[in-house]
């Protein structure tokens, strides 16, 4: 079976999020589950570009409503990633080093999708599934159905992923003419709420849609920003599928970003030595039970509230815990955070921005890991905390619910609570504050997660039943 799989992100090409590790991922385990899968994406201007060598696989022309422009295919030469990957060049577009976060991002992201069905339109061969991935690649279904020239992909079943349906790309009516000519009887297709709205229509054209976690799926028919309505209507075609991870990039034993390696047996030394380093790094004390948070610091991840309640906890505790930050996004909350790097010597530290490297040398060396996500689809962070040994610390939502089991429940290795507020994740490090003065509760939840299977092939599995549901 081929696979083409369209996204914005692609890990370790660009990356923002979990959309990038997923795209990153996926395909290579599907190729090493016997199917052919390739990955098309924007050719930003990475580090990636240009330590890497490429041949030209495509040239075309397209037009962007009245803009008419070029546009190249390159593939990486020797698949590298243990996949086909290609990138799609649009001069004035998608040159640029950021993925997201410009004025124009409706206009790179539409005649990327151009592009992409302008160059599959040329092939001699019909690919089995094209999977498109979030909003940024969701109007490919549409065009594929209904902008007359490309018609002839109209049979090639197709499956959106909904990796956060919190943004959905939306533009206005003035701008429909960027859509290549198309049926307008099939106006509705694109509407959603008296605007175009391409995660909408991917859900509305797609033969499939799925989404990040089984729970998250349930969320979003009462909570998805204004499809609520649309994900009950079509719940018959919706899936949850949790996410995996790459077990050969986030792997202690081997993992080459740390100094200390261990395993499942040597955890607990592992994991001192690692932790060792860590504080002496960041000026905090060793002897405390680390806490930490990685990730974006935005609303959906409760970092908002993230800088009070630590400042709570550490009152609390007496400065008997200590908190370590890597992250960016909202400036206030970076502002806030780097003045309590002054305020909380010993006890607090941040790093504003992301470094892969110190994310996993934090995974290795962290006791717990903070996610009081408002919204998390799966979450991976948690995950990689898991595979290294450090607790979860995670608010009942989404895959967060999915993958940890509170440590009041039998069985149970991580820290749950409800509610995305200050009390709350006070109260759970609270929890975590006290967990960690019993030793060896510690080291078997440390065991009993590392053990907990989060690799991709079951997912593969479930992926390959549902292209074969619709093809």
């Amino acid at each position: 079976m081929e696979i083409i799989h369209v996204s914005a992100e692609c890990y370790p090409v660009a990356k923002a999020g979990g959309l990038g590790d997923v795209v990153g991922a996926l395909p290579k385990y599907q190729c090493k589950a016997g199917d052919i899968a390739k990955v098309v994406m924007p050719m930003y201007r990475t580090k990636y570009l240009y330590e890497n060598e490429w041949d030209v696989d495509f040239k075309g022309s397209a037009n962007l409503g009245n803009w008419f422009f070029e546009f190249t295919v390159i593939k990486e030469r020797i698949n590298q990633l243990g996949f086909d990957l290609y990138m799609i060049d649009i001069n004035g577009l998608l040159d640029r080093q950021k993925i997201y976060g410009y004025a124009d991002d409706t206009e790179r992201f539409t005649a990327f999708q151009i592009a992409v069905v302008k160059w599959m339109s040329s092939w001699e061969h019909r690919p089995d599934i094209i999977h498109c991935h979030d909003h940024h690649t969701a109007l490919i279904p549409f065009m594929m159905q209904y902008c007359y020239e490309y018609q002839l992909l109209a049979s090639i079943p197709t499956v959106v992923t909904i990796h956060n349906a919190q943004y959905q790309g939306w533009m206005g009516w003035d701008k429909v003419n960027y859509i290549p000519s198309w049926d307008l009887w099939k106006r509705g297709m694109l509407d959603w709420s008296g605007n175009i709205n391409p995660l909408a229509c991917g859900i509305k054209c797609a033969s499939r849609v799925t989404t990040v976690s089984s729970s998250y799926m349930e969320e979003l028919r009462v909570s998805a920003n204004g499809l609520e309505q649309l994900f009950e209507f079509e719940k018959g075609k919706c899936v949850g599928i949790l996410n995996g991870i790459d077990i050969e990039v986030w792997d202690p034993s081997k993992d080459p970003y740390l100094e200390h390696h261990y395993t499942v047996k040597t955890v607990t030394k592992g994991k001192a030595k690692n932790k060792q380093a860590l504080c002496e790094q960041f000026g905090l004390d060793l002897t405390k039970p680390l806490f930490v948070f990685i990730g974006r610091l935005v609303g959906e991840k409760a970092a908002d509230i993230l800088p009070d309640a630590i400042k709570m906890a550490i009152h609390a505790s007496q400065g008997n815990a200590s908190f370590l930050i890597l992250g960016s996004g909202d400036t206030r909350v970076e502002s806030t955070f780097q003045k309590m790097v002054g305020e909380y010597q010993g006890v607090f530290n941040a790093v504003i921005g992301f470094h892969e490297k110190l994310s996993h040398k934090i995974y290795a060396g962290a006791d717990f890991l903070l996610m009081p996500s408002r919204v998390e689809p799966c979450g991976l962070n948690q995950m990689y905390a898991m595979r290294y040994g450090t607790v979860p610390v995670v608010r009942s939502t989404g895959g967060l619910k999915d993958t940890v089991l509170d440590m009041g429940d039998l069985g149970g290795f991580g820290i749950r609570f409800d509610q995305a507020t200050i009390h709350d994740i006070n109260y759970s490090i609270e929890r975590g504050v006290a967990v960690y003065q019993d030793k060896k509760h510690m080291e078997w939840m440390r065991k009993k997660m590392m053990l907990i299977e989060h690799s991709w092939e079951g997912t593969v599995n479930q992926y390959k039943d549902v292209y074969l549901s619709i093809k």
